[in-house]
């Protein structure tokens, strides 16, 4: 039996062997290791040794990863952040799927400044799985994506099970179908916006006073001034200028992506009503997934406050419910 057959045997028997300064460090269950496995251990100590630490040392430049939740022994989570690449968008729903549930964010190139973002979704997808297998991780795993992140994750799903990764399913969190981030849709979004804004202010205005009006006004422009300034720092600040960055490539990525069948299993987890009828065309998944399922949240949440503390944990039991299997 070859070193690496062995690993694999002792991976199969849930026991875990790392190099550590030129020693093996082993954790097992009761019983797992025999006597005869000890042997072997024994014998293929040198080229063990030798395995691991190129797997450890490619494991590390596994830089994409970021792991929001280590522990537990169920199949991993690989979370697509939204256009603007934040990972710890997933922090609550992690937390909420408690310890037992491993769950990493993949932060896309581009935050760091030694590097372009991507500016093609399968360019993108292709860079996540590589990072995915130089962290040694080959067993089942769950993908999921948040807001236009859904995209790359459908593709990501794809490519994964292209390179024999099997992928469980593919969670869904309030995304959009790429048409949604066409520049035709997002000008009528902005336009049908601009109008719900103006019949808002008019009905607040009509039942105020002139005093209250004036004030209403002034705090109005006050909020829009804030943003522009905020919107210019952002601007001068070279973080959040390279934030910008990874936003633009993405939103341009995802508006050019033509989703192809997936054969595996989607699950849409919906925000709200209202969410749904923003145009976001999110139900458009289902034509291009073997199989899916919808899932829907409180009417309270919308795609921006769905992953927060205050919905997570609905999420995260909807989450649950969704899974069909023990984990």
């Amino acid at each position: 039996m070859s070193a690496a057959a062995l690993l694999a045997e002792l991976r199969r028997r849930d026991v875990r062997l790392q190099a550590l300064g030129g020693e093996l460090r082993c954790s097992a269950p009761t019983g797992a290791l025999t006597p005869e496995l000890r042997e072997r251990l024994r014998q293929h100590k040198s080229d063990l040794l030798v395995l691991l630490s190129s797997a450890q040392a490619v494991a590390a430049q596994a830089q994409a990863l970021v792991p929001l939740e280590r522990g537990g022994s169920r199949a991993p989570i690989y979370g697509v952040p939204g256009h603007n690449g934040d990972v710890f968008c997933y922090r609550a729903l992690a937390r909420a799927l408690g310890a037992e549930q491993p769950f990493f964010g993949l932060q896309p190139p581009g935050l760091d400044g030694e590097r372009a973002p991507f500016t093609r979704v399968e360019d993108l997808a292709g860079y996540f799985a590589a990072q995915i297998s130089a962290a040694g991780e080959k067993g089942p795993c769950i993908v999921a994506g948040f807001c236009a992140g859904g995209t790359v994750a459908f593709e990501l799903a794809r490519e994964l099970e292209r390179g024999g990764t099997e992928v469980r399913f593919l969670a869904l969190f309030g995304c959009p179908y790429p048409v949604y981030f066409t520049r035709t849709a997002q000008l009528w979004n902005g336009l049908a916006r601009q109008l719900e804004r103006f019949g808002r202010h008019s009905r607040e205005l009509a039942a105020q006073s002139w005093g209250e009006r004036r004030r209403y006004l002034a705090r109005e422009l006050g909020e829009r001034s804030a943003r522009l300034a905020d919107e210019s720092s952002r601007a001068a600040d070279p973080v959040l200028a390279r934030r910008t960055g990874v936003e633009r490539a993405t939103v341009a990525a995802v508006r050019r992506y033509r989703p192809r069948l997936y054969e595996g299993r989607v699950k849409l987890f919906l925000p709200g009503a209202g969410w749904q009828r923003s145009g976001v065309a999110a139900l458009r998944w289902c034509a291009v997934a073997a199989h899916a399922e919808s899932y829907f949240g409180p009417d309270a949440a919308d795609g921006a406050n769905m992953l927060l503390e205050g919905h997570a944990p609905a999420f995260a039991e909807l989450f649950r419910s969704a899974y069909g299997e023990p984990q």
